[in-house]
């Protein structure tokens, strides 16, 4: 299997290239499962964060990025899930259709985590932004939430998301063409 040589918070990781189109493929980056990676990445991306006072990412792979920020920082965390549970009291939601997805996801978030985004300054985190259509969504239900958008970070920045100037990131990722 071909690979893209990671080099990533003083780590290395070797990432699978994986094909998305006909013409397009991408270095597989999955933090989940990798301590050690996420620790180190967390890290160093809080040293480019403004401040904040709570974190906020989508559910699935931006989960241990988020968490891991919150535990070194000691600030809260809140998790915009992908479908409304029978729990979720009140729901604001958005949809997204990300770069790794075949189809539309929503993104949701219920009263209680509401609340926590209300008036606070938010951090928008997540482990890669490609086409910016998650990091869109986050925004929208901040916004939606009362929260103060202050920052946007990511492990990696892949292909043109390198070249924003309203995110902070630790590295870019390319797009591989065919």
């Amino acid at each position: 299997m071909e690979t893209y040589t990671l080099h990533v918070a003083g780590l290395t990781r070797e990432l699978p290239i994986c094909p998305i189109s006909d013409t397009m493929s991408i270095a597989a980056f999955i933090m989940l499962g990798d301590v050690e990676l996420t620790k180190a990445t967390a890290k160093e991306l809080l040293t480019k964060c403004p401040d904040f006072d709570v974190l906020l990412t989508a559910e699935c792979k931006g989960i241990p990025l988020a968490y891991e920020m919150s535990a070194m920082s000691g600030k809260p965390h809140v998790i915009a899930r992908k479908e409304k549970k029978v729990y979720t009291i009140d729901p604001i939601e958005v949809v997204v259709r990300s770069i790794t997805t075949q189809h539309e996801q929503k993104l949701v978030l219920g009263r209680e985590d509401v609340e926590k985004l209300r008036g606070k300054r938010v951090m928008i985190v997540d482990d890669v932004i490609s086409t910016g259509e998650s990091l869109e969504a986050l925004e929208k239900l901040t916004e939606a939430a009362g929260g103060i958008i202050c920052g946007r970070g990511a492990v990696l920045a892949e292909g043109d998301a390198a070249k924003r100037e309203d995110i902070v990131f630790l590295e870019e990722l390319p797009l591989i063409f065919a």
